[in-house]
């Protein structure tokens, strides 16, 4: 090998070893965050001297460079001097590699700016020192919140323009610090900044000696961003059962927590199949154990049936199937939410059919104070009550974010609707509206009473399916299916169930009181 090959080698080893760190700029219109970007990129050496002297050019005689021309892509971008979508760019230093999202400020793109987020390890947000916090401030900083962020830094942007005024930095400090403690960070870390300049953003200022707080690369290359937790519970959805040939049989996808290693005893849900591990397959070879996020491929002993949507995890930690969930979604879309509107939920590798049942409250971002509503609207932020028509197999999205979070999917449009996160399993819709069983007694005319019941619940709005056996209506209603039980002669009682005799005339009666929101 030569000494040059040896050399790019190296330096590939070395940027491979190196810790990647995501993070999302966030803040409102005009605040600079395409401006300190820019800055970043030129200050870490990431732009290309053609970029450079491309951006020399653009820029009037006298004036520094303008440092967001690096960063708006869009045509739409750099004649409004606005972000619209979400970019991904990409720098290191000697220790960090970062992918950093560009997101859009103005309110009607808060969606694009919850996507940018959604992956984000930490967060920087700008605030105009001019302006102060805007309420678009607070709405990212809330969602930021949301999607699980807990290192902030501030960055109070444009203080050239206020004279570097270290009161005006710290009444702004104040508001924002406040706010964002009730939002629940562990960190806030502040810092003056003139992206356009440079102070404060890669090298202290001379021009803020009252602040000895570091810069905003300081705080990039020290955060710590949250580490996967080896001993966290082991979850992996299937996406793709490899079957290159008949010796082979093997159950792809990414972990998305924990770990895993050859032997170990898996249970696959929601079938409940036990199994154990034979062996684990990566693209660089066989494995004794993996981790998340691989990806990799998983043989198991036995031949069980596994496809895309089950989920494998070890059975003294398997997650629950929920078919009432509760969440806290941000509404993505220009429809506003229909209670009456068939929606697809996508968790993970899986998709059911699912309704929203109810909408429990409206946060108002500013005050960060739940408030009545019947719908969501657009980049609107609420609780929501879903049903699903099969189990869901997640946790709370403050312990997992991958299997804690879901979207839904507008089932005629196949628009994206709301991206949403899983409350814990106690908040969940309360046990008295869960579905229930109609268990009709053996008789002359149980089948065509059933038949109708089924019709009736149907009619209502209800999934309702006629079983015969006790499994399948326990089947049905943990499915999110009102089960229409025709019972046998001597069949016991199914605790819960709604026992109707067979030509019974009143049984709608019946029916309402026991369970009104079947029929509601």
């Amino acid at each position: 090998m030569s000494a040059v090959t040896g050399t790019l080698a190296e330096t590939l080893h070395l940027r491979a070893a190196k810790e990647l760190v995501r993070l999302v700029i966030i803040g409102s219109v005009d605040d600079g965050k395409s401006t300190l970007i820019g800055r970043l990129l030129y200050e870490t050496g990431a732009l290309y001297d053609d970029q450079i002297e491309q951006a020399r050019r653009a820029t009037r005689n006298g004036d520094p460079i303008d440092f967001s021309l690096f960063t708006d892509g869009l045509k739409a971008e750099r004649e409004q001097g606005i972000t619209i979508d979400v970019a991904y760019r990409y720098f290191e230093t000697e220790r960090r590699k970062f992918i950093l999202a560009d997101t859009p400020g103005h309110a009607q793109y808060t969606r694009n700016m919850a996507t940018g987020a959604s992956t984000a390890d930490a967060a920087i947000i700008l605030v105009d020192a001019r302006l102060g916090v805007l309420p678009q401030t607070r709405r990212h900083a809330t969602i930021a919140a949301l999607l699980g962020i807990r290192r902030l830094a501030v960055a109070v942007n444009k203080m050239d323009l206020v004279g570097f005024d270290k009161g005006v930095f710290g009444a702004v400090s104040r508001e924002l610090q406040e706010f964002a403690g009730r939002l629940g960070f562990e960190s806030v870390s502040l810092f003056p900044v003139s992206a356009r300049h440079g102070d404060n953003v890669a090298q202290a200022s001379s021009r803020t000696p009252w602040h000895q707080g570091g810069t905003v690369l300081g705080f990039l290359e020290s955060v710590e961003p949250p580490l996967e937790d080896a001993q966290a519970p082991f979850r992996f959805p299937v996406q793709l059962v490899l079957r290159p040939h008949l010796d082979y049989r093997g159950l792809a996808g990414q972990i998305a927590s924990g770990t895993v290693a050859v032997g170990d005893a898996l249970i696959v849900l929601p079938s409940g199949v036990r199994t154990t591990v034979r062996a684990i397959d990566s693209f660089e070879g066989p494995l004794q154990r993996a981790f998340a996020p691989m990806s990799v491929v998983l043989q198991l002993a036995d031949e069980v049936d596994a496809s895309r949507g089950d989920l494998l995890a070890r059975p003294a930690e398997a997650p629950a199937a929920r078919t009432r969930l509760l969440a806290t979604a941000v509404w993505l879309a220009e429809r506003p939410l229909d209670p009456q509107r068939a929606y697809l939920l996508k968790h993970t590798t899986r998709t059911v059919p699912a309704r929203i049942a109810a909408v429990r409250a409206r946060l108002d971002p500013e005050t960060l104070q739940e408030e009545p509503a019947a719908t969501l609207r657009l980049n609107e932020i609420g609780r929501i009550a879903v049903h699903c028509a099969r189990p869901i197999l997640g946790d709370a999205y403050a312990d997992n974010r991958v299997t804690g979070a879901f979207i839904l999917i507008d089932a005629l449009t196949n628009e994206t609707v709301a991206a949403a996160t899983l409350l814990a399993q106690g908040e969940e819709e309360p046990s008295a509206e869960r579905p229930r069983i109609v268990r009709i007694e053996a008789g002359d005319e149980n089948l065509l009473q059933a038949h109708e019941v089924e019709r009736f619940l149907t009619a209502a709005g209800r999934l309702a399916a006629v079983v015969r056996s006790p499994e399948a209506a326990l089947a049905c209603a943990g499915a999110g299916v009102f089960a229409v039980y025709l019972a046998a002669a001597g069949d016991a009682p199914i605790p819960g169930a709604l026992t109707i005799s067979a030509g019974s005339r009143d049984w709608r009666e019946l029916l309402a009181a026991a369970e009104p929101s079947a029929i509601g």
